[in-house]
């Protein structure tokens, strides 16, 4: 992982996406996940281009799965888009970067 991508848990998710000062984008991800690992460079080059516009997070569905049912996360992965804690955008699958960066200009 990047040195710009925050691990999040189960126990701090709270802190560091909803109550974040900044749009956070967070992927939904597994080890075992193709896709999942096909889409973490784009996932990286986002957050160091990104850094201090967005906080950029991901968050392993198999070792956090409150979060992951919380937010019905149901294929990977996925990213979630969230602004002053509300969860205001979604894409599913191993997305190109500029579908990325379409949502970002749209939150931040």
């Amino acid at each position: 992982m990047a040195g710009n991508v925050v691990e999040v848990s189960d126990s701090t998710f709270q802190s560091e996406v909803l109550n974040a000062e900044v749009p956070v984008v967070v992927d939904f991800w597994a080890s075992w996940c193709g896709p999942c690992r096909a889409l973490a460079p784009t996932i990286d080059t986002v957050a160091n281009e990104q850094d201090g516009r967005v906080k950029v997070c991901k968050v392993d569905v198999d070792s956090n799965p409150n979060i992951a049912g919380q937010f019905a996360i149901r294929s990977i992965p996925t990213i979630l888009f969230f602004k002053d804690g509300e969860n205001v955008g979604q894409l599913i699958g191993n997305v190109p970067k500029s579908s990325i960066e379409d949502m970002i200009s749209k939150i931040s």
